[in-house]
């Protein structure tokens, strides 16, 4: 795993299958992010190794406290200019990269997600959220409007009366209120939330991963295009799942009434 100055990257091995936990790594900023920070993470998406799952959060008590406009090029995101360079150039690619990347994603959420960073967490295909943690959209406060395609996730995920709630109003969304409307998958106890999320990675991490990645590419697909493409995406992935070694020992694992060891492969 290559060194960053911004996140930290770790290797983990549970029966055999790796995941690549990433920490934003700035806590005394509560993990305001940065151009260079998201390109650092947006690189670690990109670069899974022998990973076949990501476990994304935050060092201390923060998940992400959203773009840190007191730092560098940030500080302009205000003036119009600025912020669409760093939309353009740094934060929209890291979104994209979290759509297309090839193995699951686990975020747990151990404290504020806000702005960017709220958009981050539910970028994720499971969401774990501690009980103190909370979702927010405050860019109403300082004028703003929400970016890193929040106004593409929330509609789709919390629909549009609870989406114009969340950006209009600028309030706090609670772990439980969040699994409550269908926006995370699961609430935990700050104690028991790293434990959680490590053993949902951990599984998805020991599954059939080349199946995992294409029902992450057929969903994305799905959102946007009309029903015939979604029925053909699914065909071609249903080939390219049905020629793997994974499918194999699928079927030969049912027969033999024994569970399953996936290679990811």
């Amino acid at each position: 795993m290559p060194d960053y100055e911004h996140i930290l990257v770790e290797r983990a091995e549970t029966d055999g299958a790796a995941v690549a936990r990433i920490t934003l790594n700035r806590p005394d900023r509560l993990n305001a992010i940065t151009p260079a920070m998201a390109v650092e993470l947006r690189n670690a998406l990109a670069d899974p190794g022998d990973a076949r799952a990501f476990l994304i959060t935050g060092a201390g008590r923060a998940f992400c406290s959203g773009a840190d406009l007191a730092s560098g090029r940030d500080r302009q995101s205000t003036g119009g200019r600025g912020a669409y360079d760093s939309l353009s150039m740094s934060y929209n690619p890291l979104m994209v990269q979290m759509a297309q990347c090839s193995v699951p994603i686990v975020a747990a959420v151990n404290g504020p997600a806000a702005g960017i960073g709220c958009s981050i967490a539910l970028a994720a295909d499971f969401v774990v959220a501690g009980a103190s943690a909370y979702f927010l959209q405050a860019f109403v406060n300082i004028g703003l409007v929400p970016d890193g395609g929040a106004s593409w996730m929330l509609p789709r995920l919390i629909g549009k009366a609870r989406t114009t709630e969340m950006m209009m109003l600028g309030e706090k969304i609670g772990a439980e209120k969040a699994v409550e409307w269908g926006m995370i998958y699961k609430a935990a106890s700050d104690e028991a939330l790293m434990d959680e999320a490590g053993t949902l990675a951990a599984r998805l991490a020991n599954g059939p991963t080349l199946a995992l990645g294409t029902m992450r590419a057929n969903i994305m697909h799905a959102l946007q295009h009309d029903l015939p493409s979604a029925l053909h995406a699914e065909a071609v992935g249903q080939q390219k799942a049905g020629n793997s070694k994974d499918a194999v020992e699928g079927a030969m694992s049912f027969l033999q009434k024994r569970k399953a060891e996936f290679k990811g492969e």
